[in-house]
């Protein structure tokens, strides 16, 4: 992990950078795609090496982080329903302490003596699928996956398949209306089974659908879009939690889990209820010890406090809530032989190096692949087709080597390519960086599809009927060529419709669809063109700083030519130096925010330098408008209409009815900014009191002051 100690600043924004993007690729991958390519063990590092840079650096905290982000928007054709409440996911604890330090982080919020009983609750962590289950007046109206957190997918023809689900809530006191969350599973023996008869109904044995985990399995199953296959499936459910209510049944954690078993859904039994953290432990301890013989998957256990008035004084950051915690288990290990090793090129041209292994069982898991990160990382572990390894696993299908155990067997080491598998192109490493990358851009098959998978994609234009399968049969007949190749297909109707599966009524959707994305979100866009470190958010930025997007080939000439002339001076140390860089690109983009950094400059610079890159800009949106096949609507930045959303507000003095922490949270709540000092650039302090020298200082400067009672109004209005 990157030590924050280590780092510039400039270092720390562009880390931070692609860490966000990484983690939203994972989510990606595991949440909508149902295909992880990275560990448990490999994810959690990389969200602590986030959390330790954002702790070190708080002023750096990208609009994209991570910690803003739960699961993945799903890319399928299910239909999207929103969430009334929020999904959340949860933050993880490794160890003892960890859980230590939370209790204290619960004390210190709810300004609790250091000795206080807090009672919490602990139940098994399944790794499933995430589902809200929606009862009106005790009857099951809709069930939807988490998906993104705010938007879901609409599984309730699918869920009225899942026994264990009842149709309508039995019972007392059932209110009219409840959401009750949890886990769809399933079972590891019918996991094995599920394979089994897969493999026998299949034609052809290799071509068998064959799924990695029951966690995959249980995705697949529920997210189908004809409900048959999913009833032909041995799904389960295990409820956790609640979402919208009209009303509750208790007034703690426990006392509404009860309530739901006696309502008909289904609790674990080894939900248990203590005020300790000895206790708290001991039950984690018992639960780790009896894990394999469970009949499901689990990767933790969670944490929650009890008392349901402290849940909602203590909130929620970002994505997940305060008074909840996961306590991970260890990752799993064991010995294999490394058979092989490929070469997968994905959509920016990285490189990646997948091993192929000897099939082995890891916790339950039959494990055939793994990940070997990139060209430094084989090197490190020295490994080659043929070695013994050791591979460690934390409940994903792709887990990591740690280990060579014959490093000095007489064996061929091995090359890595110097050229593209996929396209011949030249494929190297930038400057500082690790990862190799082809250089054939959209003549590269493989970036190709990629790219166009990425432009069409919901993050981006969200073009729907645009599918991985329809995008590579076009990209085989030769009709997409580059992005704006798709706005052409208008042209093609009648060879469309002469494609084996297409009908007037699809392929009319699928024009329209494109029709209706001639003038797309300049950000979208921008982002759906797949630059190097231009994320979703990074395009919105952009764009809320130059507005037209057709001043981007310009600005990035502009940049790419005060490098030239403007390099390290001899002796300028190098932070000084990544500072310059860092003001010249956000004077040269008119950046208006801190999360653009040089990375995004070079990047750009670097896009619109190569002559194809301009080509394929200048074909889809052209240097003047009506020029390219789109046209970009200007791009204007949407206001919040809050008392205090965009101030900076500094709280001061003894805060007698929440504490500071609880105080801050409510002010990134409304949209405000939560300082420790005052400055020209406050715009309100609320004064406790004992106020003294921020008091005054706020006072010379003319900066309005309130009390709490008044800000406790302000949050209070706003709801």
């Amino acid at each position: 992990m990157t030590d924050p100690a280590m780092l510039t600043e400039a270092e720390a924004a562009n880390r931070l950078m692609r860490l966000a993007k990484e983690v939203a690729k994972h989510n990606r991958l595991y949440h909508d795609q149902d295909a992880p390519e990275i560990s448990d063990a490999d994810y959690d590092a990389l969200i602590r090496e986030n959390n330790a840079l954002e702790a070190a650096f708080p002023h750096l905290i990208r609009a994209d982080s991570p910690n803003a982000q739960v699961g993945a928007a799903s890319t399928t054709a299910l239909k999207k329903v929103p969430h009334a409440v929020r999904m959340m996911s949860l933050d993880n604890g490794f160890s003892d302490a960890d859980i230590a330090d939370f209790l204290a982080r619960v004390r210190r919020f709810l300004a609790l003596p250091e000795d206080a009983p807090v009672a919490l609750t602990a139940e098994p962590k399944i790794d499933g699928l995430s589902c809200s289950l929606r009862y009106e007046k005790g009857e099951l109206v809709l069930a939807a996956t988490r998906g993104d957190g705010t938007t879901g997918e609409d599984v309730t023809a699918n869920v009225h398949t899942i026994a264990d689900i009842p149709q309508r809530l039995t019972g007392e006191a059932i209110p009219d209306l409840f959401e009750i969350r949890g886990e769809v599973y399933m079972a590891k023996g019918d996991f094995v089974a599920l394979n089994a008869r897969l493999l026998a109904e299949a034609e052809n044995p290799e071509k068998a659908r064959q799924f990695a985990n029951p966690r995959n399995a249980a995705a697949g199953s529920l997210r189908q879009k004809d409900a048959t296959v999913t009833a032909s499936r041995p799904l389960r459910f295990l409820a956790h939690g609640w979402g919208a209510h009209r009303a509750l049944p208790a007034d703690t954690q426990l006392g509404v889990m009860q309530a739901i078993a006696g309502w008909g859904l289904p609790v674990s039994d080894m939900l248990a209820c203590v005020d300790s953290l000895d206790a708290l432990i001991a039950h984690y301890r018992t639960i780790e010890a009896g894990r394999a013989d469970l009949p499901f998957d689990i990767d933790g256990v969670v944490y929650k406090v009890d008392r349901l008035d402290w849940q909602q004084r203590l909130g929620f950051v970002a994505k997940a809530p305060r008074w909840a915690i996961a306590h991970k288990f260890p990752a799993e290990r064991a010995q294999t032989t490394l058979e092989a090793i490929d070469i997968q090129v994905g959509r920016t041209g990285k490189l990646t190096p997948v091993g192929r292994l000897a099939p082995v069982l890891v916790g339950g898991v039959t494990v055939t692949n793994v990940t070997l990160h990139n060209r430094d990382e084989i090197a490190r572990l020295g490994v080659r087709p043929g070695d013994r390894v050791v591979i460690q696993r934390a409940g994903d299908v792709i887990p990591q080597v740690v280990e060579n155990l014959t490093p000095d067997a007489e064996r061929a080491r091995f090359e890595f390519p110097e050229t593209c598998p996929e396209c011949g192109s030249e494929a190297v490493a930038e400057e500082d960086e690790v990862d190799v990358r082809c250089t054939g851009g959209l003549i590269c098959p493989a970036q190709r599809l990629e790219r166009m998978k990425h432009f069409v994609s919901r993050g981006a234009l969200d073009i729907e009927g645009m599918g991985e399968k329809t995008i590579a049969e076009f990209l085989e007949r030769g009709w997409l060529e580059s992005p704006a190749d798709i706005f052409r297909l208008r042209k093609r109707r009648d060879e469309i419709l002469a494609l084996e599966g297409w009908q007037d009524k699809s392929v009319d959707n699928l024009l329209a669809a494109i029709e209706a994305k001639r003038a797309p979100d300049a950000a979208r866009l921008l982002f759906g063109l797949g630059i190097r470190h231009v994320g979703a958010v990074t395009a919105r930025d952009l764009m809320k700083g130059l507005g037209d997007i057709r001043l981007l080939p310009r600005k990035s000439a502009e940049f790419r030519t005060y490098c030239f002339e403007h390099p390290r001076a001899e002796g300028e140390k190098e932070s000084p130096f990544n500072t310059r860089m860092v003001e010249a690109v956000k004077r040269i983009f008119e950046v208006r925010t801190d999360g653009i950094g040089t990375a995004v400059g070079h990047a750009l610079a670097d896009f619109f330098h190569e002559e194809h890159n301009r080509s394929v800009w200048n074909d889809l949106i052209g240097e003047a408008p009506g020029e390219g096949v789109v046209e970009p609507q200007r791009y204007e930045v949407e206001t919040r209409d809050s008392p205090v959303s965009g101030k900076t507000v500094v709280f001061t003095g003894k805060l007698e009815t929440m504490s500071r922490d609880e105080a801050k949270a409510q002010a990134e709540r409304l949209g405000a900014k939560a300082s420790g000092s005052v400055s020209a650039k406050t715009d309100l302090l609320v004064a406790g009191p004992g106020a003294g020298s921020k008091l005054k200082q706020a006072t010379a400067l003319g900066i309005d002051v309130i009390t709490e009672e008044a800000w406790a109004e302000i949050v209070k209005a706003a709801g």
